[in-house]
């Protein structure tokens, strides 16, 4: 068996070590101070060797207990030890001893917004290439200054005396530390003798205590508190100066390490451990709103990710991050699992607001994490918790029922007919994405003249500054106050929705331009057989009468009423705004070439086609060679069409009508009817497994 000593100045060394443990290796741990042993955990297979080392003290310990691994562990900082480190290797291998060489080196943090160059560095991070080079830059600023760079830099920023007089300084717990404060000139009010690594809060409350203007730390990467202290330093608002790393720090990673060990040891070491991974819905967001389940879960995770607000709820010791979409959460994962540094199973927990099975992204992260488990990209299991959702909240604040009311999220879009939703229901709840979604709810009420809603309102609900408030549509419009907002609308007069389209030909914008009369526009739109969120193109749309029809049977479905002459676009949309339908959208221009570019259409409705309904028809049979048709011909022109397009396009279920409709004329005394023209109704669907 290898004889192994590693050189543990890091989480990663230490977590290494349990590694080799689980896996029933003997090795020997240096640690440089006292401290550094004392929060190893003893173990029989371990030896643990404390003190620091020049190279000549490496080299005969190396010589002396004949170790064949030496794995290089120590903080990316510790240049010199490192080059001791290796100095002494090489010194061994050239007495003719075979010894392998390991560098395990710390990854960097994920997050690239805080690095240099970023943007966002560029803004409130300033890096330094040496500790003196920061120390200067520093002595023009005024201010306390919180230094989290470690007691072996005191001397860089207590050369100044200003400057050290400004100093408060975060070490270890050791009395090497305090030894180093001491011989500094440091005095005691300026310590804060503390292990790390440190939660944003903890970041956050030394801050606000000590009264600090400026933070100093090192790029520690992840697992050194790196992000924390960022992130806690841009919530005081207080520049933070890093020191970069001294130059590209070789090595390789945990997991290289780690395959490395098995190659020499001849065993499988098994530390590449399972992520418990929980979607969890946290309910509005304060802690007394959650679930028993869901606390409980924050309070065992190793490694939380979710919305900057929630993260709040983190414990002092789990990983944190700010990541809750599937692009965020899935590389940052699989980044963590690539530098492992952890034995066994780590529980992960995603925290979602409000209920994870309602309106909540946990359907789509669910699906992607599930996707690179399958694939053996993730190696995870996967569970989900609910939450409350914001519904049921407001709902039990007032007293109301939600099991007979309409519920939409207008988070990051505006919901289509949103006033003609509201008019035909009395209960209305609407989940929104702040203050501006509540303006445009007022906005929308008013100009369809439902001004007597009551719209309340349900702000920061469950947080401290929660407020319910009754308002009317106008005061919706005057809100300004940003936060989290959810509405109920009440529509005292809510009309009941009609279950079958048929508008009279009356109820259309009409001029002069031509319309598909009423009874034409049921059957025809009867042979389209729609469903309720399809695609249809309104081809040669005239007046849009069909159009409408159609958009007003479900407000999922969205329609395209393409038509070539100005006057009868402006016909269109003056029909469109007087019905409150904003699922149409009007295509000016010449089928078939305005068809291209437009949602791949799954019904289409041909009224006018100016001569060109081969053409028309070809093109739809590419878009879509399942697609739904029904075409209307006046003129024997277009019936002639029609036979050459049913006998060139593989089609299924084709039918053809005609309709011949009187209506009777009052004439004085008399009541005669009065002929319309007969109309052609071609119905069919293409049969694209014949094409």
């Amino acid at each position: 068996m290898k004889k192994i000593l590693i050189f543990a100045g890091t989480t990663e060394g230490r977590r290494l070590s349990e590694c080799l443990v689980e896996a029933e290796i003997e090795h020997t741990l240096c640690v440089a101070t006292e401290y550094g042993e004392t929060v190893l955990e003893q173990e029989p297979l371990v030896q643990v060797l404390r003190g620091r080392m020049n190279q000549e003290e490496i080299r005969e310990l190396l010589l002396a207990k004949d170790y064949n691994v030496v794995i290089d562990a120590t903080h990316p900082y510790a240049k010199i030890v490192t080059q001791n480190i290796k100095g002494a290797v090489d010194e061994v291998k050239g007495r003719g001893k075979q010894i392998s060489y390991l560098h395990l080196r710390r990854e960097p943090a994920t997050d690239e917004k805080h690095r240099p160059g970023s943007k966002e560095s560029a803004q409130q991070i300033r890096f330094y290439d040496t500790c003196e080079d920061c120390a200067r830059a520093l002595e023009g600023t005024k201010g306390n200054i919180l230094l989290t760079t470690g007691s072996k830099d005191l001397p860089a920023f207590c050369t100044s005396e200003t400057l050290k007089k400004r100093l408060y300084v975060r070490v270890l717990p050791s009395i090497e530390s305090l030894s180093l404060c001491m011989k500094n000139g440091i005095c005691g009010k300026q310590i804060i003798a503390m292990q790390g690594p440190f939660q944003r809060e903890m970041n956050e409350a030394i801050i606000a205590q000590y009264q600090i203007t400026q933070l100093i730390t090192k790029e520690s990467g992840d697992f050194g508190g790196y992000r924390e202290k960022l992130e806690a330093a841009k919530r005081a608002e207080i520049p933070v100066s890093v020191i970069g790393r001294p130059g590209e720090e070789e090595g390789i990673s945990f997991s290289e390490t780690v395959r490395e060990l098995e190659k020499l040891c001849g065993r499988k070491i098994f530390c590449e451990g399972c992520f418990q991974i929980v979607l969890a819905g946290v309910g509005m967001g304060s802690k007394k709103g959650m679930t028993g389940e869901v606390r409980e879960a924050i309070e065992e995770a190793d490694v939380l990710l979710g919305a900057e607000r929630i993260l709040q709820h983190a414990l002092p010791g789990t990983a944190v991050y700010p990541f809750y979409r599937a692009g965020e959460v899935v590389p940052c994962l699989e980044k963590l699992q690539e530098n492992l540094v952890f034995s066994g199973d780590r529980k992960v927990v995603i925290l979602l607001s409000g209920d994870s099975g309602f309106y909540s992204g946990c359907k789509s992260l669910y699906d992607a994490l599930g996707r690179e488990i399958e694939a053996g990209r993730l190696r995870a299991v996967l569970r989900v918790l609910p939450g409350t959702s914001a519904v049921s909240c407001l709902a039990a604040c007032v007293g109301e029922s939600y099991q007979d009311a309409a519920v939409y999220s207008m988070h990051g879009k505006q919901v289509c007919n949103l006033a003609r939703r509201i008019r035909s229901n009395s209960k209305t709840f609407l989940l929104t994405s702040g203050v501006k979604d509540v303006n445009w709810l007022g906005e929308q009420l008013v100009e369809a003249g439902l001004a007597e809603c009551e719209v309340v309102v349900g702000y920061q609900l469950s947080y401290e500054d929660q407020r319910i408030a009754s308002l009317t549509p106008m005061q919706c419009c005057e809100l300004r106050k940003e936060g989290l907002y959810i509405c109920l609308v009440k529509n005292p007069r809510a009309e009941k929705r009609r279950l079958t389209h048929g508008l009279s030909d009356a109820a259309f914008a009409r001029g002069g331009v031509p319309m598909t009369k009423e009874e034409v526009r049921e059957v025809s739109i009867c042979k389209l057989r729609l469903w309720q969120d399809a695609v249809v193109y309104d081809i040669g749309s005239g007046t849009g009468s069909v159009a409408l029809e159609i958009a007003g049977l479900s407000d999922e479905i969205q329609v395209y009423a393409v038509e070539r002459r100005t006057e009868a676009v402006a016909l269109i949309k003056k029909n469109r705004e007087r019905h409150g339908l904003q699922n149409i959208t009007v295509i000016e221009g010449q089928a078939p070439e305005t068809l291209c570019g437009l949602p791949a259409a799954t019904h289409a409705f041909i009224g006018g086609s100016g001569g060109k309904m081969k053409e028309i028809v070809q093109t739809l049979y590419r878009i879509n060679p399942y697609m739904r048709v029904v075409m209307n011909a006046v003129s024997l022109e277009t019936l002639c069409e029609m036979k050459e397009v049913l006998a060139t396009f593989p089609i299924k279920e084709r039918e053809m009508v005609q309709i011949q409709a009187g209506r009777v004329k009052e004439t004085g005394n008399y009541h005669l009817i009065q002929a319309e023209n007969p109309i052609w109704v071609c119905s069919f669907s293409f049969d694209g497994g014949k094409g």
